[in-house]
């Protein structure tokens, strides 16, 4: 086996990609073909190719991890591979069977299995897309469709350590309506929340937290982040799914690591309101947002059109950063996996 490649620090995060891709083509009097490893290379698409003018195309992000037995693991698989068929379906596209989405990784993580990083912090983040490919300009569902599964490897999404961010409450954009695409994955959704992060950027901030589309008032995300508040009393509180958040994996385990940790656990809506009372009463001790990239990222100070307020003292709290050290030891083989989320490939 050839010597392991550093990652390149100095390069900005999932800018640096492996030498090899999966692909594999749907049309719709075969379906799926077979999943192909080529090299990683540019998409030649013409000009009329329906995903540049309606916009059919989904993704997913998960990760793959270095074991201490040499090994390569991945995260919980199967919940993004049900997230990638339910988001097909949502987009009207080809689903993609959950066997060939598994091995597509198993592929593309055996074939560069160099470029699996092994220092603590860094991975192999998996990017699954999936793509509308008819070659005309008729508004309706494709008929064919390209799958691709590219790699990056990766190290600690923050370049200098977790530290709290500063968030801006958007009242004037939405992220997702009912009956909307907010719980699928798709491009269209990231396209649309840049203009609130710009806008969120000019007020200091560093990400947007995105509040239901009808009364501006009950949190949803913050950026491409599930977001979670724990309150005293040991109770870990998120929004609840509604439809117009997305189904986040690490969300749900931290859920279920919550359990574990004795706390009390509740799915329930959230108010600015609450939030900004909740912080001045003290009984809001910590707010965090999680998701595959940055894993968990405390939240320290919120801005919105009438002013500020602090969570705690500010930094990262006790629970977020123990809930982080957590899952991160279990992804990285050194907490046991007591509950079997950890899938070998390689």
């Amino acid at each position: 086996m050839s010597t392991t490649q550093p990652v390149n620090n100095a390069a900005p995060w999932g800018s640096q990609f492996t030498e090899h891709m999966v692909t594999a083509r749907y049309e719709p009097e075969h379906g799926w073909g077979d999943l192909v490893v080529v090299d990683y290379e540019p998409l030649q698409l013409d000009p009329s190719t329906s995903v540049l003018h309606y916009g059919q195309a989904i993704f997913e992000g998960l990760k793959a991890y270095q074991q201490p037995d040499g090994s390569v693991s991945v995260f919980r698989p199967e919940q993004n591979a049900q997230r990638f068929a339910r988001s097909a379906e949502r987009l009207a596209m080809a689903e993609l069977p959950e066997d060939l989405f598994l091995d597509s990784l198993r592929l593309l993580v055996n074939k560069d299995r160099n470029r699996v990083p092994t220092q603590p912090g860094e991975s192999l983040y998996l990017r699954p897309l999936e793509i509308a490919t008819d070659t005309m300009l008729l508004t309706r569902p494709s008929l064919s469709y390209l799958y691709v599964l590219m790699a990056s490897p990766v190290a600690d999404y923050f370049q200098h350590g977790v530290h709290p961010v500063r968030v801006w409450l958007s009242t004037e954009y939405a992220r997702a309506m009912p009956g909307g695409t907010g719980s699928a994955k798709c491009a269209g959704n990231y396209a649309a929340a840049m203009l609130a992060q710009k806008k969120g950027a000019e007020y200091g901030c560093d990400q947007v937290v995105w509040l239901d589309s009808v009364e501006h008032r009950y949190v949803e995300e913050m950026g491409g982040m599930n977001l979670f508040f724990v309150f005293s009393g040991n109770r870990l509180v998120t929004p609840k799914l509604t439809g117009t958040l997305l189904p986040g994996v690490t969300r749900n385990s931290i859920l279920t690591l919550g359990a574990d940790l004795g706390l009390e656990v509740e799915e329930r809506l959230i108010s600015t309101d609450e939030w900004e009372q909740s912080v001045k009463d003290g009984s809001l001790l910590e707010v965090f947002a999680c998701g595959t990239a940055a894993v968990i990222t405390p939240v320290g100070e919120v801005v919105h059109q009438n002013g500020s307020f602090t969570i705690g003292d500010g930094g990262s709290g006790t629970l977020t950063m123990q809930l982080r050290e957590t899952l991160l030891g279990i992804q990285q083989g050194t907490i046991p996996d007591t509950h079997g989320w950890m899938h070998r490939i390689a």
